[in-house]
């Protein structure tokens, strides 16, 4: 028998890569000699860059050094493939987990230390390079990252405008003939696993500000100061970011990277998929085990498990998949998808709890699918 173990993280508790490695110790209990393939998934947000160069042959970790969204110095993962493409999350410089929930504050928050890592990456010689733009704490709309390349963007008086999206509304014109002149050498790709526009009510600051720590003011007002940039990028730029599809990923670094980069935007699960080889691994297998830290209803929306389980069923294959936890809405929206859902707590817990515990859990949790498998192969032999 082969399974096609492929999961993305479970966010706060288990990388996708350990996640994998946690279903395929639980698997091998029970079926000590069925052969297990580890895929590690991700959808662009943290945990891509692992999942992509762990699957390359010529994979290549790398650390750079950048400032997180308040301006601080860190060292920032990103990694190379096939030579010259660069892989690189957002989250590991502008990324929510870096800042405490004290200190979020998107009307200052920066991705300058994103565009440093782009920086980096055209430094290694990587023309091709993949920006992962999930999980961020910024909203502003990528103005830092394309500073950091060697945009200005300018007030009324000429000044450079300060971190952070609340600056935006003073922006009176770009000035890229400071850009780095390399990105015109270069093919950007933007994964990401939402397609929100850049404003209104589904946009950047109304729907993801609060988790930055906007106010409800302090929300529109980041969704004018967006509105605004947008206008000043087609006026300056000759390109509309406005209403564009997934424009306001990223607090609107969606925006800035086609903006600025010329990026295209792509569905994040899609492009690791791709990039890890699932559709090849998954042929001539008899089963695929996916699973994230929670499904529901969203996951249908380009999430890594939904992705998974498409490709599976695409080979034919059942596909299972293993949760931290279930919303009530869940199992209409995914029962087109995945043939079983299965949660990992066994009984009444805490988040904390499961948090803690959960690479026992996932591992018991895959050990009873593989002995429910066992179940139906004897049932199928009466």
């Amino acid at each position: 028998m082969k399974i096609v173990v492929a999961p993305q993280e479970f966010k706060g508790s288990l990388s996708a890569v350990q996640a994998a490695q946690a279903m395929a110790e639980g698997l091998r209990r029970a079926l000590p000699d069925a052969t297990v393939v580890l895929v590690p998934m991700a959808d662009g947000g943290p945990g891509t860059v692992e999942a992509v160069v762990t699957a390359a042959e010529n994979g290549r970790r790398m650390t750079a050094v950048a400032h997180d969204a308040l301006g601080r110095s860190l060292q920032a993962a990103w990694g190379i493939i096939d030579d010259d493409t660069a892989v690189i999350e957002m989250a590991a410089a502008s990324g929510l987990i870096l800042l405490t929930e004290d200190e979020r504050d998107p009307r200052i928050a920066s991705t300058y230390g994103t565009g440093e890592l782009v920086r980096a990456a055209l430094d290694a010689g990587c023309r091709r390079i993949i920006v992962g733009i999930g999980g961020s704490v910024t909203n502003d709309g990528g103005a830092g990252m394309a500073q950091a390349l060697g945009a200005r963007l300018l007030d009324e008086g000429g000044r450079d405008l300060p971190p952070g999206g609340a600056a935006l509304a003073r922006l009176d014109r770009i000035d890229l003939s400071g850009l780095d002149p390399r990105l015109g050498q270069c093919r950007v790709l933007a994964a990401s696993d939402v397609f929100n526009p850049l404003c209104g009510p589904q946009g950047a600051s109304l729907v993801y500000g609060p988790q930055k720590g906007a106010t409800p003011e302090v929300a529109q007002e980041l969704d004018a100061a967006l509105r605004h940039y947008a206008q000043v990028i087609e006026r300056d730029l000759a390109v509309r970011v406005l209403d564009l599809p997934g424009a306001g990923a990223a607090g609107g670094l969606g925006a800035g990277l086609v903006a600025f980069l010329g990026a295209e935007l792509v569905l994040g699960a899609k492009l690791v998929a791709d990039a890890v080889g699932l559709r090849q691994k998954l042929e001539g297998a008899d089963l695929a085990l996916t699973g994230e830290g929670r499904l529901d209803a969203q996951t249908s929306f380009g999430k890594a498990p939904w992705e998974v389980a498409r490709l599976a069923k695409a080979c034919g294959l059942p596909v299972i998949a293993i949760a931290g936890s279930l919303t009530e809405d869940c199992r209409p929206a995914l029962g087109e998808a995945f043939d079983a859902v299965v949660a990992i707590t066994p009984r009444a817990m805490s988040v904390g709890e499961a948090m803690d515990q959960a690479p026992k859990l996932v591992a018991d949790a895959a050990e009873g699918v593989a002995r429910l498998l066992l179940v139906g192969q004897r049932l199928g032999g009466r």
